[in-house]
């Protein structure tokens, strides 16, 4: 088994082995993974936090030994909390991160940051603050930054800058947690749920106070949150039907 990092801030993983292929998810600085198979120039890796799996660029990654994995793997949250911050090399190049890097690999990568870490897990209290940081980020399949994110990359993101663990893919957020029966057991910070007109959970968004919802929709906004599902206040229609609300935390 072969084991890798991420050396630079954003780099797309891809359903297919080809820069054409759709961006599944995307991995930030200091993200670590298995390499379960390297081709001449791509590689299907695993992530060592949510599992998830992907091709990644071979110019994009730098090899590690399995030690490095698992001595990472035991690390406590040490994440990047500016919305973008540098990390810097012995010749002093800059390489821009996005907040929620991981700064734990940075002595594995010889590199050097100077700015604001989260060490420490917040109160459930502090997700819906948290949320605000990528509110009014464009929509991107993928995404995972303030620059691009899709509605489960975002819940992921604000989850981890929390010291909360969750998968990736809204289908498999809902499998976790405890399910409620309506709207009003829920607190800020629990997560809706959304399918469409085949059952299948589509859509993820964090619940907020006075039922609002923040979400991933076109951009990370805030509309209404009633029993049928999510209110859009600028259409003035429903967009999104309700199936299940999740407590995490």
């Amino acid at each position: 088994m072969q084991y890798g990092i991420c050396n630079l801030g954003i780099v797309p993983i891809r359903i297919e082995p080809s820069d054409t292929s759709e961006m599944v998810t995307q991995a930030l600085y200091g993200d670590y993974f298995k390499v379960l198979e390297q081709r001449k120039k791509w590689s299907r890796i695993r992530f060592a936090y949510d599992k998830y799996e992907g091709w990644i660029d071979n110019k994009q990654y730098l090899e590690i030994e399995e030690a490095n994995y698992n001595d990472l793997s035991k690390s406590e949250i040490n994440l990047s909390k500016d919305l973008i911050e540098f990390v810097s090399d012995d010749t002093d190049n800059l390489y821009p991160i996005p907040v929620g890097s991981e700064l734990n690999g940075i002595d594995l990568l010889n590199h050097h940051f100077d700015g604001i870490a989260l060490t420490s897990k917040s109160a459930k209290e502090n997700i819906v603050k948290s949320s605000f940081l990528y509110l009014n980020a464009p929509y991107l399949w993928g995404g995972k930054t303030p620059f691009g994110i899709d509605c489960s990359g975002f819940t992921q993101m604000v989850y981890k800058l929390n010291g909360y663990k969750i998968l990736r893919d809204a289908s498999e957020q809902a499998k976790q947690g405890e399910a409620l029966s309506f709207i009003e057991e829920s607190e800020p910070g629990d997560l809706a749920f959304f399918d469409n007109a085949e059952g299948d959970i589509t859509h993820v968004g964090i619940i907020m106070e006075d039922n609002y919802i923040i979400h991933a929709h076109g951009k990370v906004r805030i509309d209404r949150l009633d029993h049928s599902g999510i209110y859009n206040i600028d259409k003035n229609a429903h967009t999104h039907k309700l199936r299940v609300i999740k407590k995490i935390i």
